[in-house]
């Protein structure tokens, strides 16, 4: 089981609480499971996290 799919779970166990919540708790759901993900990617060394930070100061762009 790859590193993106534990994310995932974990992401969707934490968000298991809010669904209570209706429609706020789904979007949070949606929330938990993106950052779970991203964490699982990072991990697994698949997201180049110094890019996005570049990109997002600025330093980097896409052109």
């Amino acid at each position: 089981m790859s590193y993106t799919v534990v994310g995932m779970a974990a992401g969707a166990v934490l968000a298991w609480a809010t669904l209570s919540y209706r429609f706020w708790g789904f979007l949070i759901m949606l929330v938990f499971l993106a950052a779970g993900a991203l964490c699982g990617r990072a991990a697994e060394g698949k997201l180049d996290l110094r890019g996005i930070r570049d990109a997002l100061t600025g330093r980097r762009s896409s052109s």
